[in-house]
């Protein structure tokens, strides 16, 4: 009897219980989704305050990339000869990696742009063989440092420009102004390891590059 109560009394009440798996739920779905995470805390809704994008277009670019991903995938000769990264920011897909032949890389781009939403197309697929592990890795490490000079600078929204590494050169994407843009690209071009900045903003109406 004694056992019994001391059970109960450090087992949590099922409401307790019940009110933890929604949370446990939403973490497990997102925890390998980069993009959700703030400041090391997963926070959708600061996500969403500090990104120009709505939430439902945050979910269909990541929707669009997942079935443009697929679209690859099922093409045998591109799935075994090429390596395609592909990034979709308001619904603007941009392609990054090699191809070993044109006709390969021009494949590939015709069917992201059959994929459902996508409404244009950056091909920035290079030709030649796909690049090795260590060349990602640095690319990773290129983006990490861009992302953390666009945070600290006060002067710019990190949370408004999308950062991809190919090869050294980066890709900057967002909803920025004009002047905005000048400044990440700035801050891009003098950061180690970059060696080209391509800016792929869009602006607001009216204003010019």
């Amino acid at each position: 009897m004694h056992r019994a109560r001391a059970a109960a009394r450090r087992s949590p009440p099922a409401h307790r219980i019940a009110r933890g798996i929604p949370i446990l739920l939403v973490l497990t779905l997102c925890g390998g989704c980069a993009p959700l995470l703030v400041g090391g805390a997963a926070t959708t809704g600061a996500v969403v305050a500090g990104d120009p994008r709505t939430a439902g277009t945050l979910v269909e670019d990541q929707a669009i990339e997942v079935r443009a991903a697929a679209a690859l995938r099922a093409d045998p000769q591109l799935r075994e000869q090429t390596h395609v990264s592909i990034t979709s920011y308001n619904e603007v897909v941009l392609l990054t990696g090699q191809a070993p032949s044109r006709a390969l890389r021009e494949r590939a781009v015709a069917l992201v742009r059959e994929v459902d939403k996508v409404r244009h197309v950056y091909d920035e697929i290079a030709i030649g063989a796909p690049s090795a592990l260590i060349s990602r890795t640095n690319d990773g490490l290129v983006t990490t440092r861009v992302k953390t000079r666009l945070i600290t600078d006060g002067a710019i929204s990190a949370q408004r420009i999308k950062v991809v590494t190919e090869a050294g050169v980066v890709y900057l994407m967002g909803f920025v102004t004009p002047a905005q843009g000048a400044l990440a690209a700035d801050i891009t071009s003098a950061t180690p390891g970059v060696k080209r900045v391509v800016k792929l903003f869009e602006y607001p109406p009216g204003t010019a590059d």
